[in-house]
């Protein structure tokens, strides 16, 4: 392996982090804390526990995810966008790295600011509610999963996209929705039937669930689907880059 290669790319995409520090860290922190004072305030007052659990602190793991979700997704995007955008595409694929180590370099940098990003999320909504967190290894492990998963499906958006407004389609009109339709803000138990049956259509539903369960030991789906459905989505994304470079699709265009 070309560590040499790898360690450029992902030391270029992390510096591009502190270069726009504000958009990068401050602005999704500041979003997700007026996401929590708001509906922390507005509905806490209203539902004071679920599954045992003060309501503050179970939107804590959905806030989380949800700036995972949308985080790790645009940063891979727009790290291999702009070599399209900009023509240095061409400079990366003749240079002597393979496939798997230009993935490894977009995605591993992505997926690093995401978990930093929700782990300084975490920290800061330990200042307004009490938390516990009854399996860290799992709650680790959800949360690495996760922003691999979706940095390569942001991977693959960057590659789709032709234009900065197809960038943001996916997060803005399908991730986003999910994400508040997953059980972000509530658990999916106290959805009428019918739509506790749609909900599990959602494949967000499963990552906040085992990500929830992580921290309080309750969830809405099994911890054993939970995990398997989140690693069925990196099987799929693994499959799709993987196509992406066997045929040359879009990479050139």
């Amino acid at each position: 392996m070309n560590l040499t290669a790898v360690s450029a790319i992902y030391k270029f995409e992390m510096a591009r982090t502190f270069r726009t520090i504000m958009q990068s860290v401050i602005s999704p922190v500041i979003s997700t804390s007026l996401y929590f004072v708001v509906f922390g305030a507005a509905i806490g007052s209203r539902i004071q526990e679920v599954d045992g659990v003060s309501y503050g602190a179970f939107i804590v793991p959905g806030l989380i995810m949800l700036s995972l979700l949308q985080q790790s997704l645009t940063n891979a995007a727009f790290g291999i966008y702009f070599p399209k955008f900009t023509g240095t595409i061409y400079e990366l694929l003749s240079a002597p790295i393979s496939p798997f180590e230009i993935v490894l370099g977009y995605v591993g940098a992505a997926a690093t600011k995401s978990i930093a990003l929700g782990l300084i999320i975490l920290l800061t909504a330990s200042l307004f509610v009490d938390l516990r967190i009854e399996h860290p290894v799992w709650m680790v492990l959800f949360l690495v999963l996760t922003a691999v998963t979706f940095a390569m499906f942001g991977f693959i958006i960057g590659i789709w996209a032709d234009g900065f407004e197809k960038l943001q389609i996916v997060p803005l009109l399908i991730v986003t929705p999910l994400a508040f339709l997953g059980g972000s803000f509530y658990s999916i138990k106290m959805l009428p039937e019918f739509w506790q049956d749609v909900s599990l259509v959602n494949p967000v539903v499963y990552l906040i669930s085992g990500f929830r369960w992580a921290f309080y030991g309750s969830s809405d789906v099994s911890i054993g689907v939970s995990l398997g459905m989140t690693l069925v989505f990196l099987a799929a994304t693994l499959a799709a880059v993987t196509y992406i470079f066997k045929t040359g699709w879009r990479l050139k265009s």
